[in-house]
This record gives structure tokens, C-alpha cells and sequence, in this order.
């Protein structure tokens, strides 16, 4: 069995798709596409949605980490990305939801926002060529698709500051799935990669060192994911961010 993922460079949830392919021993191939020009392009390919990650699997089209871990436990029951016990199931889909639906878009945002007050970390998020484009020219040629990508994701000011604000609380949120047993286990679930790759993409940004250095989020997070290209150097005025620390 073999699969193909498209996806977009330093993408947290196509991150999380190729590690639940290489969980399941899944052999596959990745092909970044541009920023913006993404979403036509999927449905050039004859993908029904707009985002990524988008897989060819098995004769078929999957998007959405979601849909993407259900389609792997129907093809490769073992090993499962979901508990058979009903109510660790549960729990372990709540999870998976709210990583999705909560957690997910944060690092997107601030990362958007980052790079569109400061570039220069633009090139370290590409390790490798997207649609053929060398990844150094890519970068070089990037501007537009940032300006774009901050107006795609509503990466303004308010909603990052927002953002900052919230993103203590929803790390203590990950803290308590961990320390409940629903993420963080000795096996990964579909909720571990929805969200690890999350604070993954987080840990990428000096600015936010100290709110999550020594956190299990973090810690659990670099054992899911032990590399993730990137930096995003101090971009962020010090009164938007989480503590003195951090804006240091």
C-alpha cells in the first residue's frame, strides 16, 4: 500500500498525516503545493474540500487528519489510532475534535502573522522543493503568498493578540489530556497526532519558549515529532506576548 499527501511546507496537520502513514507502515510520497493557489488546485485534482492535508490512498481521495485517521483504521486495523473501548474512544475523538477545532488554528495564525512581520525565517520552514520550485527560490518569491495566506487564515492583529492571550490555557488543557491518560500514552491515539503537531509547530517560535518550556506538552510533543523544520526568531511586540520571559 502506498499514499500520496498534499500538502503545504511546515503544515502541521499534512505533519500529522505522513506520521499516522508511518504509524500504520504506509509507504508515501509528499508534494508540497503553493499557499493560497492550494485550495483551486486541490480541486483541480478532483478533491472535494479546500484543505490540506489531501491523500490519495488506495484508489481513493481522503482530506482532513480526521477523515484520514478513521480511512487507516478501516484499511490497517493494527496498529489502531483509536481505543476499542467505547468510552476511552470517546474521549480520545473529544480530544482529536477540539485539537482540530480549537488548537489547530493558533500556530497557523501566529505563524502567518510572524512571517509577515519578519521573513527571514520563511526559508527555514522549507525543507523541501514545493511543485518543483527549489525551496531557495521559493522563499524568495514567497511575499505574495504570505500577504495572502495572513488574509486566508485572518491572521490580524486583534485575532493574534487574542490568540496569545489564549494559548496558556488551551497548553493547560493539553497538560490535563496527558495527565488524564487520553494523549501522551505509551502508544499514540489519533488525538496525540492531532494535537502534538500543534505544539510541535508552537515550540518553532522564540517568543513562546518560556510558556512552554518543561510543560508535558512539550516534552510529549518532542518525543511525537522529534524534528520539525523551522524558527521563527523574537517577531512579536512585548506587550502581546505571555510573560516577561518570553518577550526578553
Amino acid at each position: 500500500m502506498q499514499a500520496t499527501v498534499y500538502g503545504l511546507a511546515a503544515s502541521h496537520p499534512t505533519r500529522a498525516a505522513e506520521l499516522m502513514l508511518e504509524y500504520k507502515g504506509i509507504e508515501h510520497k509528499r508534494r508540497d503545493l503553493l499557499n493560497v493557489l492550494h485550495r483551486p488546485m486541490l480541486r483541480a485534482m478532483g478533491f472535494p474540500g479546500k484543505s490540506v492535508p489531501a491523500v490519495k490512498l488506495e484508489g481513493h481521495k481522503v482530506q482532513t487528519t480526521r477523515a484520514l485517521a478513521r480511512e487507516l483504521d478501516r484499511l490497517v486495523p493494527e496498529p489502531p489510532l483509536f481505543p476499542a473501548d467505547a468510552d476511552r474512544r470517546t474521549a480520545v475523538e473529544a480530544a482529536e475534535k477540539w485539537g482540530d477545532e480549537q488548537l489547530q488554528p493558533i500556530p497557523r495564525r501566529l505563524s502567518w502573522a510572524a512571517l509577515k512581520r519578519d521573513g527571514s525565517g520563511l526559508r527555514s520552514f522549507m525543507d523541501g522543493p514545493i511543485m518543483g520550485i527549489p525551496a531557495g527560490l521559493a522563499a524568495k518569491t514567497a511575499t505574495p503568498f504570505v500577504y495572502g495566506s495572513v488574509r486566508l487564515n485572518k491572521a490580524t492583529d486583534d485575532n493574534v493578540r487574542v490568540d496569545l492571550i489564549s494559548l496558556p490555557g488551551m497548553l493547560d488543557q493539553v497538560d490535563d489530556l496527558i495527565a488524564n491518560g487520553v494523549i501522551g500514552g505509551e502508544r499514540p491515539n489519533a488525538a496525540d497526532f492531532q494535537i502534538f503537531t500543534s505544539v510541535r509547530l508552537l515550540m518553532c517560535f522564540d517568543d513562546l519558549r518560556a510558556e512552554l518550556d518543561g510543560r508535558p506538552a512539550a516534552v510529549k510533543a518532542q518525543q511525537l515529532v522529534p524534528y520539525y523544520p523551522g524558527r521563527v526568531p523574537p517577531v512579536f511586540p512585548a506587550e502581546w506576548l505571555l510573560s516577561a520571559p518570553a518577550a526578553a
